[in-house]
């Protein structure tokens, strides 16, 4: 398996530190407001690298980071005359809301910043004890002359460094390296922790050095973000968990290229050009195409463009695959040795084709153009009546493991053993022409919620929603 890691600019054979087992660290929503689609974005590209570690039989585990303590956070709760927790915690289900809408798999751990300002303390204090740090009208700062290799990650020129300058706020110019703030001094108003490094509260860049320490260990295999963490977070990350602990922070670090709006621009919420997922469920599109538009609109590393027509686009897709799932099933959903799976037979090479894909750096939109030409050609072989059902079955199994990593594909329901019998007892009656059974069984199969069509492809069957309760019913 091989992924492009941004430190050295290339894509690389993954191996991680321990075998088989991958540590793997995602930058989470800071939870000030809803997500918004182009936040999903990545989301859905650290989903993407779970589910085709898993595929490829790695043990993972992740960590993803709620960043619930920054100046905007502060602000918007003093605002409100809420605590922090008060403040968050609405947003903070309505990630998990949204994480769910569009099936992304959860990780393992999601630690609050606010739940670790111990680990933060202690990971400044150890800064403090090599030499890396100063403290300026109560706050205290990371030095970045005493880190030469700061700007690797991003790229800079590190002769161009502002020696002296510093910054305390979470959000700074592109492209701007100064001192960065560790622990910032109590302002009037504000929430904050009473430690030994002063009253105040954490910087932004320590707590995700502290949290995905602790949970991952000094050094770990990979870690996340959208391009626009690379510097300063990402950045400043590197120099303070190196400079405390003397050893590489992580081998791996992967990033998402932004989701843009109809001109070019990033969507985000500082130009105000954003959207959310509630706001497009709102409008009637459907959570599984906003999904399967942003996982496969484009190379994670490429820019999407996001618009009606993507999603329409998208739509059209999903109901391509749910249309060919209900026409190779219900069906097992394992083929026998002979139907084609994996030695031979018309789907002898799309799985072979579709995992080189994912292995090549997460090359979805390949893997996708794989497999609608694997349907097309199947799906003429369906028409002509030369399917038989090992291979129907061998098919069936391939999109059950492309939807492993897609999750977008409505199957059919495989139908019990007295539904199949009787299915059987139906279609035997029809052969000899014994109508008036065939319709009896129709029948006592609809009475169980159970709906018969017969279709050019055979009979198919759907269950029925239960009955509606009807009006004015009930009473004492």
């Amino acid at each position: 398996m091989r992924l492009h890691n941004t430190l050295s600019g290339q894509v690389e054979e993954f191996k991680p530190i321990e075998v088989g087992h991958v540590r793997m660290y995602t930058c989470g929503p800071t939870v000030h407001d809803y997500a918004h689609i182009g936040n999903f974005r990545t989301f859905l590209f650290e989903d993407l690298l779970r589910r085709v570690l898993l595929q490829q039989g790695y043990r993972v585990t992740q960590v993803m980071n709620l960043t619930d303590v920054e100046d905007r956070i502060i602000k918007k709760a003093a605002e409100h005359g809420q605590t922090i927790d008060e403040f968050t915690e609405k947003y903070i289900e309505a990630f998990f809301e949204d994480l769910d809408t569009l099936r992304i798999e959860r990780a393992e751990h999601y630690p609050r910043a606010t739940e670790h300002i111990f680990e933060m303390v202690s990971l400044i204090d150890l800064l403090n004890e090599k030499g890396h740090t100063y403290v300026t009208d109560g706050s205290t700062y990371f030095r970045i002359a005493t880190f030469p290799r700061y700007g690797e990650l991003a790229h800079l020129d590190h002769a161009g460094l502002k020696a002296g300058a510093r910054v305390d706020v979470d959000d700074y110019g592109k492209d701007d390296p100064r001192d960065f703030v560790l622990w910032k001094a109590r302002k009037p108003g504000e929430q904050s922790w009473e430690t030994p490094l002063g009253i105040g509260r954490p910087g932004w860049h320590i707590e995700c050095s502290a949290m995905s320490m602790k949970y991952l260990g000094e050094s770990f295999d990979i870690h996340t973000g959208g391009v626009d963490n690379i510097f300063p977070h990402h950045e400043n990350e590197i120099a303070q968990s190196e400079a405390a602990t003397g050893k590489p922070f992580v081998r791996y670090w992967m990033h998402a290229q932004h989701l843009q709006d109809a001109v070019g621009e990033k969507m985000s919420k500082r130009l105000k050009n954003f959207t959310t997922l509630r706001d497009l469920v709102a409008e009637g599109y459907q959570p599984r195409a906003i999904r399967y538009a942003l996982l496969t609109g484009a190379h994670y590393r490429s820019p999407l463009a996001f618009s009606t027509e993507l999603l329409k686009a998208a739509d059209s897709a999903v109901k391509r695959l749910d249309e060919f799932a209900v026409r190779l099933g219900p069906i097992p959903q394992s083929p026998s040795p002979s139907g084609g799976g994996q030695g031979g037979g018309p789907t002898s090479d799309v799985r072979q084709r579709w995992d080189d894909a994912l292995r090549d750096d997460l090359n979805l939109p390949a893997a996708v153009g794989h497999l609608f030409e694997f349907i097309k050609t199947f799906n003429t072989r369906l028409e002509s009546g030369k399917a038989t059902p090992d291979e129907r079955a061998a098919a069936m199994a391939m999109l059950r493991h492309a939807n492993r990593i897609l999750d977008v594909v409505e199957f059919p329901e495989v139908v019990d053993a007295e539904v199949e019998r009787l299915m059987a007892e139906r279609q035997a009656a029809r052969d000899q022409r014994d109508f008036a059974r065939a319709d009896e069984i129709r029948q006592q199969l609809l009475r169980t919620g159970i709906q018969l069509d017969d279709t050019k492809d055979g009979t198919r069957w759907k269950r029925l929603p239960p009955p509606s309760p009807s009006p004015g019913g009930g009473g004492g």
